[in-house]
């Protein structure tokens, strides 16, 4: 297991101040981010947290999963790589060349 974990069902209130002291509680944080919207800033109601071990991130996984944070139900599970992403170009197909 890793350490860094995902953490869904955030409250759009939630900053990353607050999500490091909820994690903080189960063991030493070494990042909590809140991902936001880039045009509005807004948050998108799910964020990261990197624990120091795998043990403290399995830790916060078992007290956190399931629980309520501001009336909203918390998703908290070890992060998946993100998905490769094959960009295109624009054009009516997709930037792929069928010649």
């Amino acid at each position: 297991m890793g350490n860094k974990l995902y953490v869904g069902g955030l409250p759009y209130s939630v900053t990353e101040g607050r999500l490091q002291e909820i994690f903080s509680l189960h063991g030493t944080v070494e990042s909590a981010n809140v991902i936001s919207d880039k045009f509005t800033g807004q948050s998108r109601g799910f964020g990261f947290v990197e624990m120091s071990s795998s043990k403290e991130a399995q830790k916060a996984i078992e007290s956190l999963n399931g629980t309520q944070l501001d009336g909203r139900t918390l998703t908290v599970n070890e992060a998946k790589p993100m998905a490769r992403r094959d960009g295109g170009g624009g054009g009516r197909d997709g930037g792929r060349n069928r010649w």
